[in-house]
């Protein structure tokens, strides 16, 4: 039985080059389908601090296929079954030729609620 991810959409924020009257750069959203994403749930846990007594924190691994043009995730926005996720960190692709299964590169997500 061969595994098959499942699709997800990301979302960039990318500049458009002009600014607004506060000279802050005006931005404008990206987004991409990408099939096959294996999807982990991750580890879940209360929020600790003492201003939200009911929150949580959830978190997603991802695994992207190789065949995914790659372009840099670093604040992006990942909806994974119609919930939307913050991608942590600027994950990078495994490179060096190795090509041990479709997919190359691990991202992380969370989500904070409550």
């Amino acid at each position: 039985m061969m595994m098959h991810g499942e699709t997800v959409n990301v979302t960039w924020r990318v500049p458009t080059g002009e600014v607004d009257g506060g000279n802050s750069p005006i931005y404008e959203s990206e987004s991409e389908s990408v099939d096959d994403v294996l999807v982990k749930p991750g580890t879940g846990s209360n929020a600790t601090d003492s201003i939200r007594p009911d929150g949580v924190t959830v978190t997603l691994m991802l695994a992207f296929p190789r065949i995914w043009e790659y372009r840099s995730l670093k604040g992006a926005l990942v909806t994974v079954r119609g919930h939307d996720y913050r991608v942590i960190g600027d994950p990078l692709p495994v490179d060096g030729g190795m090509k041990p299964t479709r997919w190359n590169l691990l991202v992380e997500l969370t989500d904070t609620g409550g």
